[in-house]
């Protein structure tokens, strides 16, 4: 489970850490980017309400979802740092908070602050490998059951809902939407899985 940046801190003291960061709390609408790979500041963003994702673009059009940020996610320039064009876009009203690393860096003395931030970077590091865990895989059935697998296992539950739309879901695996919604009939054709709108249970790998 992702730390929250707040964790083990005073309540009280949140607010003074806040304005010793020069922190922003900023609230978005639906469908507006919140960072590119191509802004000069260096900032660090915690997801505190709704949702968002990292999307990248290739020379043609065509979008990959690299990452579906929820409450309490991080992002930074750190894993934005590429020729492509990345953004980060609002699938929902969200509401961040919003300072620069050098800020950060002056408060070094809060361990606790500095620990929560470091096993948040951590996550991510590890969601990050099993992207490409997920990339690695040759098959579309193969990525799909491998992604299910992963779910499966966050939620301690063979029953779990995407966090994705399919549309959404056939970018984030860098596969074509129609051949995957072929290859999800067939995985339940075939008693792999069953499906309900977005919940997925598994029934065997």
């Amino acid at each position: 489970m992702t730390k929250a940046i707040f964790d083990g801190i005073d309540e009280k003291d949140i607010s003074k850490l806040i304005k010793n960061l020069d922190a922003n709390i900023i609230n978005y609408d639906k469908g507006i980017t919140i960072s590119k790979n191509t802004n000069t500041e260096k900032i660090i963003g915690i997801i505190l309400d709704g949702t968002a994702n990292i999307e990248k673009y290739d020379y043609n059009g065509n979008k990959t979802i690299i990452d579906k940020l929820e409450r309490n996610s991080i992002f930074s320039d750190i894993f934005l740092y590429t020729k492509s064009d990345i953004s980060i876009i609002t699938t929902s009203k969200c509401q961040v908070l919003v300072f620069e690393y050098n800020n950060l860096l002056k408060n070094l003395k809060n361990t606790v602050l500095v620990n929560n931030i470091f096993i948040m970077f951590t996550d991510k590091i590890i969601k990050l490998n099993i992207r490409i865990e997920l990339l690695s895989k040759r098959t579309i059935k193969d990525k799909l059951l491998t992604y299910f697998k992963i779910l499966s296992n966050n939620k301690f539950n063979k029953t779990f809902n995407l966090p994705f739309t399919y549309t959404e879901l056939a970018d984030f695996l860098s596969i074509d939407r129609s051949a995957m919604m072929r290859e999800i009939k067939k995985l339940k054709d075939k008693g792999y899985i069953e499906t309900n709108n977005r919940k997925i249970k598994l029934i065997k790998l």
